[in-house]
């Protein structure tokens, strides 16, 4: 039950913010833009070179991660959990689909991304290549950004 709670109290989060946003352009340019693209690329360096400990550094430790197939996470079951992908015998790999992100300012916390990415990885001598959606919401604080919240979804 907590879970549901949690669960709709981000839901009407996101839906706020999304309706306070409303009117205001995406940006895919500009600095703040930017400031997320480097932190989305740094992330997903971490990723892809399944370095836990430095990927781990990009989430604030109150994370909630939700995804449409697995639940939700918190910042421990996340940790858990790309540690068990990582131990796969085969590697993904994260790629930004080009020209998907864009970023929201949300005023006095940090940004909103959103975006669209593959994940990839050559199982039984096949390449297999999947596209999903995402979204994160990134805090600013002391110049240090960190993802609190993500969603990720279409799998």
């Amino acid at each position: 039950m907590k879970t549901m709670n949690n669960f709709f109290t981000t839901a009407l989060l996101v839906a706020s913010i999304f309706f306070t946003c409303t009117g205001a352009e995406a940006q895919t340019s500009g600095p703040l833009f930017n400031e997320i693209a480097q932190q989305d690329s740094l992330q997903f360096r971490d990723f892809n070179s399944r370095n836990l400990d430095q990927l781990m550094n990009h989430f604030d430790n109150s994370l909630e991660l939700y995804q449409d197939n697995t639940g939700v996470r918190n910042f421990d079951q996340t940790k858990q959990a790309f540690g068990g992908l990582f131990k796969m015998s085969y590697v993904l790999n994260r790629k930004l689909i080009p020209g998907s992100m864009e970023v929201y300012p949300i005023k006095d916390y940090g940004a909103i991304e959103t975006g669209m990415h593959t994940f990839s990885h050559v199982e039984n001598g096949k390449l297999q290549v999947f596209t999903y959606k995402f979204m994160q919401i990134w805090q600013k604080k002391d110049g240090i950004w960190k993802v609190t919240r993500e969603i990720t979804y279409g799998h």
